[in-house]
């Protein structure tokens, strides 16, 4: 697996300036012990959490029961390889950063790794500072999009700065927590969204209810957004790992 503590010359310079606030937990899928144990020191130490996984499956497994807010990725694992890891979970979770762990021949076509949707690599033998901070530049990308202020679609217009939806042209009423609830999954289209993180991000932990309570917000803006609430277009439930806005 070569010495992880070795820089690598021809990996790409990233700034660890202005990192993001550790935040949310790290999915380090990696076969070997040694390596995979000092990732999770690394990591911990910066203050996330960490949960390690030794194959692809149980890689997949795990993400499809929580959605991490990054995965740091071997590309050579047992069960299932690390490009189909990253293929799966990009297709149900297109923002949500990947940085991938390779020996040199693997990134040969670097091409095709991008085009699997990783959104960084560093090649073995690897400088543990550099792993962080590329991992800290791919949650910078994703926390600083910009937010979407203004929103249209099937007949539906939401503008939040002046916190009005309609429906065909006529005022569609929301509660505050449904507002809440329909903003940040606008703000995060085409993300996988835990009912976790959606408690975290509406309710906040100070008045944290059941996972029951998220499932009812969102049956209540089917019913008034969706046309066919029955059969939703655009808030989709991911079984077995939450909701997904699309439009």
């Amino acid at each position: 697996m070569g010495n992880l503590a070795t820089p690598v010359s021809t990996a790409r310079n990233v700034s660890p300036a202005n990192p993001v606030k550790p935040t949310g937990r790290i999915l380090i899928v990696e076969d070997d012990p040694a390596v995979q144990k000092a990732l999770r020191r690394l990591f911990e130490t910066e203050g996330y959490a960490v949960e390690t996984q030794s194959d692809g499956r149980a890689a997949l497994d795990s993400f499809q029961a929580s959605v991490p807010a990054a995965v740091v990725l071997d590309l050579r694992l047992p069960k299932v390889s690390g490009r189909d890891v990253c293929k799966e979970i990009k297709a149900l979770a297109p923002t949500l950063p990947i940085v991938v762990l390779s020996a040199a021949s693997d990134v040969s076509d670097k091409v095709l790794l991008l085009e699997l949707g990783a959104d960084d690599y560093v090649t073995k033998p690897f400088s543990p500072r550099e792993l962080l901070a590329r991992v800290r530049a791919a949650l910078r990308h994703t926390t600083r999009s910009p937010e979407v202020q203004v929103v249209s679609f099937d007949g539906i217009s939401a503008d939040f700065r002046k916190m009005e939806i309609k429906r065909d042209g006529k005022p569609v009423i929301l509660t505050a927590q449904e507002f809440k609830t329909f903003q940040f999954l606008v703000q995060n289209a085409d993300r996988v969204i835990s009912r976790d993180e959606l408690l975290n991000e509406v309710w906040g932990y100070q008045n944290y209810p059941s996972t029951r309570t998220v499932d009812n917000h969102i049956l209540k803006l089917r019913q008034k957004l969706e046309k066919d609430p029955s059969s939703p277009v655009h808030f989709r439930t991911v079984h077995g790992m939450g909701y997904k806005f699309v439009r």
